[in-house]
């Protein structure tokens, strides 16, 4: 069976530290070489909360239900391509993980061919190696909201772990909330809003409309080998159990503003979540 599915491209790729990535199948059906990022002209914004703070994961592999490891990490195109819109809408970025790890990227998913995207990559490459720890963030930043415009969770697989378990994420995110910056996220990013769960709180999202990426999607994909086995839960699904009300069902261009919260559904989204953020984000904070 294995030979027949590296004949047919749909085998998983593996990885020198036993994880797998996607089959070459999956890689030519999802990961095209150059995005549909638009170069828009904004009319920058110049008031002092000009900061973004990104919550990348600092992890790799995501253990399916079969045991095998997926490899991940923050989708490049879920991260870039916002932070792209962003930047031409004059705001500044602040990169951190939970603690301090150097941001992977799923870099098999790397538009090659796409210079925009190359482009900002290097420019805060520096800071995704060496970023912030979110403990240090609290401890520094949270005083100075004045400065800060909103919180960007990006998506990939990767922020499905530890995110949503981790304390800083729910404190940070609660902070935002209270004190009326926005919150991004698209695709998987919104795993990190299970945060707010822990410690028997109320789910901070009940009742907010928000674009997700569709279990249904998770639980096909790997039949092409894109993921080496079932997902170990359903994102999507504990969202909408939380009260959440979900906008899109398929993996699509769905994006959505609910009060601050502004959300996409999957990688084909990021281009529109990158000119809906920058859009909303120079309203507010004329």
């Amino acid at each position: 069976m294995i030979m027949i599915k590296k004949l047919l491209g749909i085998a998983p790729n593996l990885e020198r530290d036993g994880s797998y990535s996607p089959s070459k199948l999956a890689l030519k059906m999802g990961v095209p070489a150059k995005t549909d990022f638009e170069h828009i002209s904004y009319e920058k914004y110049k008031g002092k909360k000009n900061k973004i703070l990104v919550i990348c994961t600092e992890e790799k592999n995501l253990k399916m239900k079969n045991g095998k490891l997926f490899s991940t990490g923050n989708h490049p195109v879920e991260c870039l391509l916002p932070m792209l819109h962003l930047k031409n809408a004059g705001f500044e970025f602040e990169i951190a993980t939970p603690t301090g790890k150097p941001a992977v990227f799923e870099m098999w998913a790397f538009p090659q061919k796409d210079e925009a995207v190359k482009t900002i990559y290097k420019e805060h490459k520096a800071s995704f190696e060496n970023p912030a720890r979110l403990a240090d963030f609290i401890s520094t930043s949270l005083n100075h909201s004045d400065q800060y415009a909103a919180i960007f969770v990006p998506g990939g697989h990767g922020a499905m772990i530890g995110i949503p378990e981790d304390k800083n994420v729910d404190t940070i995110l609660r902070w935002a909330h209270e004190h009326g910056l926005y919150t991004i996220s698209l695709c998987h990013g919104p795993g990190a809003f299970l945060s707010t769960t822990l410690d028997n709180k109320d789910f901070l999202y009940e009742g907010y409309n928000m674009a997700v990426f569709p279990d249904s999607v998770d639980q096909q994909t790997p039949k092409i080998g894109y993921l080496p086995g079932k997902m170990p839960y359903g994102l999507s699904e504990q969202l909408k159990t939380l009260g959440a009300n979900l906008m899109n069902k398929k993996m699509d261009k769905t994006v959505c503003v609910d009060r601050k919260l502004i959300t996409g559904s999957s990688p084909l989204a990021s281009n529109e979540l990158g000119k809906l953020a920058a859009r909303e984000l120079l309203k507010g904070l004329s």
